[in-house]
C-alpha cells in the first residue's frame, strides 16, 4: 500500500506511514526537515517515507521544493549514506531534471530504519552549488535521522493504543462489563457508567467511596469480598469474588468480579483494576439446574477440572454413602481410590482427554453395587450422572439362569428322545450337566434287578476326561454299602454333600477308585436317582470344586427336572428295547430257516424298521417241492403294524402249501395264491417274486441251471455272473400285485444261469427311500453288488445292507442270495452243510 498524505497544521505536511507505522499522523517531519537544513547549512532539506524502496510522495520539504525522487530512492535502496559532493560532474545524476536546473548541486541522504532493520523513509539535504561532505555532516544526519525513526514509532505506538482502548472499550460495553479503578492509597474508586448501572447508582449519588461500594453488596457476602481485596493486595493473587448486590428498587443482583493489583518497583500495590458482569441469569440458571438435579431420581455429580467434587446432589448422597459436606471441594480419586486403575478412572480420564462424553457399566467393591455411568465433560470439569443398576443386573443374570436352565431342559429332551439306546441317552445325559450344573459327572443304569453299571462320564477339563473315565470304570467294585449311590438307589432320593466330599466319598471307597477320587478333588457333590413310572432307572452323580461352590436352590431344583426328563427318556428307551425285541422276535418267528440242497448256498438277512412298532409284511422263504426244484420266495404285505405281520403270515403259509402240493411254475402258483386269498377273505395286498431253480440232465452236463421266476409287482431280482458283470431280472413287465384282480393271468420268464452265479432277492426297503427314486436305488444295488462280487455270500449280504440302509432304517428289509456252486465236486465247504428235509422223495438224477 502507499502511504495517504494528509494535510497537516501551520503549512506543513503530515502522512499515514504503511506497516508497521501506518496510520501515525506524524507533523513534525517538516520540523525535522528544517532543523537538517539549519543544521547542515543546506537551501533545502526533505524528509521523505518510502514504500518498497521508492518515495510515497507524502513527506516534509524545507526549503526549496524540488523533484528528487531518483536521489530519495537511491538512497532508501542503498546500504547507507548516499553522498553527492558535485551532481552536475556526476554521471550517475547529471541528468536529472533537478541537477540539469541548478536546483541541486550536491546531496545527502540517510535512510530511515526502523528496530526490525526495515526501511521507512528518507531524510535528505540538498544545495545549488557543490559541496564536500565531512564525515560529521554525515554523522549528524544520521543522528537526526535516528531520532526521525524514534518521533515515528513513538507516535505509531501512541496510536496503536489509542485504538486498542477504543476496541476494548467498545468491546466491554457490547458485553456488558464494567470496569473499576480502586486506588489504594486513597481508597478512592472510579466506575464507568456500567458498574454504575449495576449498583443502580447515578453518577451524582456515587461519591467513589468504598463505603458506597459496601453498602449494596450483601452483608453475607461482604466478608468473602474483603478476604479476596486483601488477598490479591497481600500476594500475587488475582482478585475474584462472586457477590450479591441489593438493588435499591428491592431486587437482588449476582456479580461475578475480576482484577489484579499493579504494584511500584517495590512491590508494594498500588491500584486494584479489573471488571465485572452480571451473572444474575448464570445463577437463576444454576439454581433451577440445581433444583431440578436434587429432584431426579437419578445420582449426579459434577467435578472440576482439579477432579474435586463441585456439586452432588441428594440422591448421590445416597448411593455413595457420604453426605455431600464430606465430598465437595474434595479429589474424587481420594474419596475413593477403589476406583483407580478400574473403568471409573479410565473412562473418566478419556472423556476429558477426547471431549467425548462416554457411557459404561462398571462394579464398584466397596459398595457391592453395580453402576450405569454416563459423563459428559464441559469447560468447567465433568458431570456424572450414575444409576444403581445391581438389582437390575441381578434381575438379568437370573433371567439368563433361567434361560440357561430352561436351554439346558429342553436340550436334554431333545436329545434324549433323539436316541432310543439306554447307553447312548446316559452318555449324552453326561455332557449335557457338565458344566452347566457341575464341573464333572458320572451316570449309572440301573437293571432290573437293581445292579448299577456306570455307563456315562464327563468333565469340563479335557485333560481330566481320561481320568474321569477311569474312575467310573473302576468305581463300582470299590463302593461300600453305605455310600450315597447306594442309599440314593435305596431310597429313590437326593444324596447332596455340600462340603469336604473328596473326603467324604473316600472313606466309602477302597483300591484304585479311592486314589482317582482325591486326584479329581471334589468339594460338594450331589446324588440324584433317576425315576419314571414309579421305577428306578438310573443314577446321575454331580461333582463341583470348591470354586464352583455347593449346588445352589435354583440348581439343584434344575438337577432334579434333568434327572426326571432322563429317567422318562431312559424308560422309553427300556420300552423300545423290549418292544424291538418282541416284535422282532414275533416276525423272525415266522420266518424260516432255508434249504440248502445239492451245491446250492443260500443266506438269507431280515432287518426290521428302527422304530419298534413298525413290524410287518416281509417276508422270505426257500423249500424244495416235491420233485426236488428249489423255490425261493421273496414277498411283502402292505402294512407295518401287528396286523400286517399277521397277513404276511398267512400269505405265506398259503404259499408254501399251494407251491409243494401243486408242483405247479411260480406263475401258476402266484394265481392260484391270489385265487385263495380272495376265496379264503385274506383282506391285504402283497407283492412278491417266485423263482424256481431247474436243471435237466443236459443242463447238468453243461453246467447251467435254469431260473424261472413269476413277479407280481415286485422289486426285480439281481443276478451276479461269474464274470462280475450284474443285470436286473425284469423280464418283460411284472405282472399286478396280489389281491386287486385274480382272474388276470400270470406269466413266467425264465433264464440259463452259469454255475458260479449269484442271484438275489430283496424286498423294496432296501432300495427305496423317502425323496430317492427307486431306479437310483436299484442303481446303488447293482454298484454295491460289484464292489463286492469277490466276497463270499455271508460278506456279500452284509456288505449290501450295510452300504445301502441308513444307520435306522424306516422300513423292513428283508433279503435273499442263493449261489450256485459248480457241481463238478462234491458240495464246497464254504457253503456250509447240505439242509434239506428229512426223508423227502427226491427223483435221482
Amino acid at each position: 500500500m502507499r502511504a495517504r498524505p494528509t494535510t497537516g497544521g501551520d503549512g506543513g505536511s503530515a502522512v499515514l506511514l504503511p506497516s508497521p507505522l501506518a496510520g501515525v499522523p506524524h507533523p513534525a517531519l517538516e520540523r525535522l526537515a528544517a532543523l537538517a537544513a539549519r543544521a547542515l547549512s543546506t537551501s533545502s532539506a526533505r524528509a521523505e517515507l518510502t514504500e518498497d524502496g521508492a518515495p510515497t510522495g507524502a513527506g516534509a520539504c524545507a526549503g526549496l521544493l524540488a523533484p528528487v525522487d531518483e536521489l530519495l530512492t537511491a538512497t532508501a535502496r542503498g546500504t547507507g549514506p548516499l553522498a553527492v559532493t558535485d551532481a552536475g560532474a556526476d554521471a550517475r545524476w547529471a541528468a536529472l531534471p533537478a541537477v540539469v536546473s541548478g536546483v541541486v548541486g550536491c546531496y545527502l541522504g540517510v535512510p530511515l530504519t526502523g528496530t526490525d532493520g526495515r526501511v521507512v523513509g528518507v531524510l535528505a539535504v540538498f544545495d545549488p552549488l557543490p559541496r564536500r561532505w565531512s564525515r560529521t555532516d554525515v554523522e549528524l544526519l544520521a543522528d537526526l535521522a535516528a531520532v526521525a525513526v524514534g518521533e515515528l514509532q513513538l507516535s505509531a505506538l501512541a496510536v496503536q493504543h489509542e485504538a486498542d482502548r477504543l476496541r476494548w472499550r467498545l468491546g466491554v460495553a457490547a458485553g456488558g462489563v464494567g470496569s473499576f479503578d480502586l486506588d489504594l492509597a486513597t481508597g478512592v474508586i472510579t466506575w464507568d457508567e456500567r458498574m454504575l448501572e449495576m449498583f443502580e447508582y447515578t453518577a451524582e449519588e456515587f461519591d467513589g467511596t468504598f463505603a458506597a461500594f459496601e453498602a449494596r453488596v450483601h452483608p453475607d457476602d461482604l466478608p468473602r469480598v474483603h478476604e479476596a481485596v486483601e488477598a490479591s493486595v497481600q500476594g500475587p493473587v488475582v482478585f475474584q469474588a462472586e457477590y450479591r448486590v441489593l438493588l435499591p428498587s428491592g431486587g437482588t443482583r449476582w456479580v461475578k468480579a475480576r482484577g489484579e493489583a499493579l504494584r511500584d518497583e517495590s512491590g508494594r500495590a498500588l491500584r486494584l483494576v479489573g471488571a465485572a458482569y452480571d451473572t444474575t441469569a448464570e445463577k437463576r440458571g444454576d439454581a433451577r439446574v440445581s433444583r431440578l438435579l436434587e429432584s431426579m431420581p437419578s445420582a449426579f455429580f459434577s467435578l472440576d477440572r482439579d477432579w474435586r467434587f463441585s456439586h452432588v446432589n441428594a440422591e448421590a448422597e445416597r448411593v455413595l454413602q457420604r453426605p455431600r459436606e464430606e465430598l465437595l471441594g474434595r479429589d474424587v480419586w481420594e474419596e475413593f481410590p477403589e476406583g483407580l486403575g478400574t473403568a471409573f478412572e479410565e473412562e473418566y480420564r478419556r472423556a476429558v482427554a477426547t471431549g467425548e462424553p462416554v457411557t459404561f457399566e462398571a462394579h464398584y467393591p466397596p459398595l457391592d453395587a453395580w453402576f450405569e455411568v454416563r459423563a459428559w465433560p464441559d469447560p468447567d470439569g465433568l458431570s456424572v450422572y450414575f444409576l444403581d443398576v445391581t438389582a437390575r443386573r441381578a434381575a438379568q443374570e437370573e433371567a439368563r439362569r433361567t434361560a440357561r436352565r430352561l436351554e439346558l431342559l429342553a436340550a436334554v429332551s431333545a436329545d434324549l428322545v433323539a436316541t432310543l439306546d439306554a447307553d447312548e441317552a446316559v452318555a449324552r445325559l453326561a455332557r449335557h450337566v457338565v458344566p452347566a450344573l457341575a464341573r464333572w459327572a458320572v451316570v449309572t443304569l440301573a437293571d432290573e434287578n437293581g445292579a448299577l453299571r456306570d455307563v456315562g462320564s464327563w468333565h469340563a477339563d479335557p485333560a481330566l476326561r481320561e481320568l474321569t473315565d477311569r474312575y467310573r470304570r473302576v468305581r463300582q467294585a470299590g463302593l461300600a454299602t453305605e455310600a450315597p449311590l447306594r442309599r440314593s438307589q435305596a431310597r429313590q432320593g437326593a444324596v447332596v454333600i455340600e462340603s469336604r466330599a473328596a473326603q467324604r466319598l473316600s472313606s466309602v471307597l477302597s483300591g484304585e477308585a479311592r486314589e482317582l477320587l482325591q486326584r479329581l478333588a471334589p468339594e460338594s457333590a450331589c446324588v440324584m436317582p433317576l425315576r419314571a413310572r414309579g421305577r428306578l432307572l438310573g443314577v446321575m452323580s454331580l461333582f463341583r470344586s470348591a470354586e464352583d461352590g455347593p449346588l445352589s436352590g435354583d440348581d439343584l431344583a434344575t438337577a432334579v427336572q434333568v434327572a426326571d426328563r432322563a429317567g422318562l427318556a431312559l424308560d422309553n428307551a427300556s420300552l423300545y428295547a423290549r418292544q424291538q425285541h418282541v416284535a422282532e422276535g414275533l416276525q423272525r418267528s415266522l420266518l424260516s430257516a432255508p434249504v440248502e440242497p445239492d451245491h446250492l448256498e443260500v443266506r438269507v438277512r431280515y432287518r426290521p424298521a428302527a422304530r419298534a412298532v413298525q413290524v410287518g409284511g416281509d417276508w422270505y422263504d426257500s423249500f424244495l417241492q416235491p420233485d426236488g426244484d428249489t423255490v425261493l420266495v421273496i414277498g411283502d404285505v402292505m402294512g407295518h403294524d401287528v396286523d400286517a405281520a399277521a397277513a404276511m403270515s398267512q400269505v405265506r403259509n398259503l404259499l408254501r402249501g399251494i407251491a409243494y402240493s401243486s408242483g405247479g411254475s411260480p406263475a401258476a402258483v402266484l394265481a392260484t395264491l391270489d385265487a385263495a386269498m380272495r376265496g379264503l377273505a385274506v383282506a391285504t395286498t402283497a407283492t412278491a417274486v417266485v423263482a424256481r431253480l431247474e436243471q435237466t440232465p443236459d443242463e447238468l452236463a453243461r453246467g447251467v441251471t435254469r431260473l424261472r421266476w413269476s413277479n407280481a409287482g415286485h422289486p426285480p431280482p439281481v443276478l451276479l455272473r461269474p464274470d462280475g458283470t450284474v443285470v436286473d431280472l425284469a423280464g418283460e413287465e411284472p405282472d399286478l400285485l396280489l389281491g386287486i384282480a385274480p382272474h388276470l393271468p400270470r406269466r413266467d420268464e425264465q433264464v440259463e444261469v452259469q454255475r458260479g452265479s449269484t442271484v438275489l432277492l430283496f424286498t423294496d426297503g432296501l432300495v427305496e427311500r423317502r425323496g430317492q427314486d427307486i431306479d437310483e436305488g436299484l442303481a446303488r444295488l447293482r454298484e454295491a453288488v460289484v464292489e463286492l462280487a469277490g466276497a463270499d455270500l455271508d460278506d456279500l449280504c452284509d456288505g449290501i445292507l450295510d452300504r445301502l440302509l441308513p444307520p435306522e432304517p424306516e422300513d423292513d428289509v428283508a433279503l435273499v442270495a442263493v449261489r450256485l456252486h459248480p457241481q463238478t465236486g462234491p458240495r464246497p465247504e464254504v457253503a456250509g452243510p447240505h439242509r434239506v428235509p428229512d426223508d423227502l422223495p427226491l427223483p435221482g438224477r
